[in-house]
C-alpha cells in the first residue's frame, strides 16, 4: 500500500491525514531553495528520531537516533550535498536536533539521492507539522499522533506519491 498526497491531504490505508507542504506548493521541477514540494513517486530511505522525546517507536525501516551534532547538507557546492552530516561542518547545513518538535520524527524521502544532482533540492522529509500546519521549505508535515499511527505500516516497499 502506498501513501498518496493530494490537496494537502495524505491518504494511507483507512487514514486521511491533513498535512503541510512547501510554501510555494508542488513542482515537477524542484530546485534548491524554491520552497516547493517535489511531485513524483518516492521511497523512504530511513527514519531519524529523537530518542529523548520519542520513547517507544515501531518502525520497519532502518532507525537512526538524532544526536546534537547531526545535520543535513543543503549546500550544492559540497560533496555532502543532500546527505546526513555531523557538525562542525564548513558548508551550509540544516540542524536536525532542534528545540521545536518538528524534527522529533523524520522519514527521509529518497528525492535526489541516487544520483545526487546539484541544485535539484535536498532534505525532503516527512516530519512533524507545527500546530498551525505552517508551510514548509519543501518537506511534508503531519501531526505526531498521525505519524505514530502510520509509521508501523510503512516498509521498504512503501512509496509516497505526490501529485
Amino acid at each position: 500500500m502506498h501513501i498518496k498526497l493530494k490537496n494537502k491531504l495524505i491518504y494511507f490505508y483507512n487514514y486521511k491525514i491533513k498535512c503541510s507542504i512547501g510554501k510555494n506548493g508542488l513542482s515537477s521541477k524542484k530546485k534548491e531553495g524554491d520552497l516547493k514540494t517535489p511531485k513524483g513517486k518516492y521511497k523512504f530511505n530511513f527514519l531519524l528520531y529523537r530518542k529523548d522525546r520519542i520513547k517507544k517507536i515501531q518502525c520497519k525501516l532502518k532507525k537512526i537516533t538524532i544526536k546534537q551534532n547531526m545535520g543535513w547538507c543543503d549546500d550544492p557546492r559540497s560533496i555532502y550535498y543532500n546527505k546526513l552530516i555531523k557538525f562542525p561542518f564548513k558548508k551550509s547545513a540544516e540542524k536536525l536536533f532542534l528545540k521545536k518538535n518538528v524534527y522529533d520524527l523524520i522519514l527521509v524521502i529518497n528525492f535526489n539521492t541516487k544520483p545526487v544532482v546539484k541544485n535539484k533540492g535536498s532534505a525532503i522529509f516527512l516530519h512533524l507539522a507545527d500546530k498551525k500546519f505552517k508551510p514548509t521549505k519543501g518537506c511534508i508535515g503531519i501531526k505526531k499522533k498521525s505519524f505514530i499511527k502510520i509509521l508501523p505500516l510503512i516498509n521498504k516497499k512503501t512509496k509516497i506519491i505526490i501529485y
